[in-house]
């Protein structure tokens, strides 16, 4: 008489397991399909472009994605007919003149700040996700596979390989100063970047030790209005991978394993440093339509993995409580 019960349990399980399987892919490969068509070509990015090159509309382009506020001059640019030529030749003189007119000096400090990158670097640098991924793929690929399996080596990493570039913008965005939270935009107030204060690493260690997938939640989160879907698909990540980790750590408390962790620590160090190599050294042989597909898979279809396990690990929970 148990063998029926057992059966009708199993089925229910299978059950409830079903759509979660059916409808998470289908979801994700439609917002992958959708992200492709609506987006331009990576080699079209102004990221690839001397600005020495670029075409009004693509200064105005530029001008735009300093934040909202640069909307109130896109005309006046337009009807100068700016192209790349000119911007390089513009001062704070001729910014606070006619016709340009800018009479917030914020204003003018922000343009002429993003103006002098520009400079330095011949094309206009990465300031969103995609732009980021397009001027370097690999780094890009490899940060979003060790993020999930390694948050704290990865972040180590950026901070003794990257600090200027990605660390500091990241480390201000989700540790902000108290009299930086005002109503700009993110992109704005990374425009300029000091060293962080003691309150700042003080606080960031504290996640870093304890939550480190908390700080990609942040960081995702306070990017929503660059990337809508995206920073959700993140955030979700981030919060299921953050579940995994704990009940990672109560399998070792309840087995009394804790003398353990040392050696698993640095046996883990070693396998993310050897990939990290192996990824280095083939990089230059890996098709880029294989790396985009990998890239993309994890920004979108690991959350959908992650679920299916969140829930495995629930019930097995719940199966060693019974």
């Amino acid at each position: 008489m148990e063998e029926p019960q057992k059966s009708y349990v199993n089925t229910m399980d299978l059950e409830r397991d079903e759509p979660l399987k059916s409808t998470g892919p289908q979801i994700s490969v439609v917002l992958l399909v959708y992200h492709w068509s609506s987006r331009e070509s990576e080699h079209d990015l102004l990221v690839h472009k001397a600005v020495a090159k670029w075409t009004a509309e693509e200064v105005v382009l530029w001008l735009e994605q300093l934040g909202p506020w640069a909307s109130l001059y896109r005309e006046r640019f337009l009807s100068e007919r700016v192209n790349g030529r000119l911007l390089l030749t513009l001062t704070e003189e001729e910014f606070s003149k006619t016709p340009y007119t800018i009479e917030n000096s914020s204003h003018r400090r922000a343009i002429l700040m993003e103006l002098e990158r520009v400079k330095a670097l011949g094309v206009k640098p990465p300031q969103n996700l995609w732009e980021y991924k397009a001027v370097n793929p690999g780094r890009s690929l490899f940060l979003l596979y060790a993020l999930k399996s390694s948050p704290r080596l990865s972040l180590l990493y950026l901070y003794l390989f990257d600090y200027t570039d990605t660390f500091l913008p990241f480390i201000h965005t989700i540790c902000p100063l108290q009299e930086d939270s005002s109503g700009e935009d993110i992109v704005t107030k990374l425009l300029d970047l000091k060293e962080p204060t003691w309150k700042q690493w003080r606080e960031f260690l504290v996640k870093y030790s304890f939550l480190p997938y908390q700080l990609i939640a942040e960081f995702a989160w306070d990017w929503l209005e660059v990337h809508y879907w995206t920073s959700r698909f993140l955030i979700i990540n981030a919060m299921l991978l953050s579940v995994l980790e704990l009940f990672s750590f109560w399998r070792i408390w309840s087995r009394s394993e804790l003398k353990t962790v040392p050696q698993r620590m640095w046996s883990h160090f070693w396998k993310v440093s050897t990939q990290g190599l192996f990824v280095a050294m083939f990089w230059p042989l890996i098709p880029q339509f294989v790396c985009n597909c990998l890239f993309y898979w994890a920004l979108y279809f690991n959350p959908i993995i992650n679920i299916d396990l969140v829930v495995k690990e629930l019930r097995r929970l719940e199966t060693q409580v019974l």
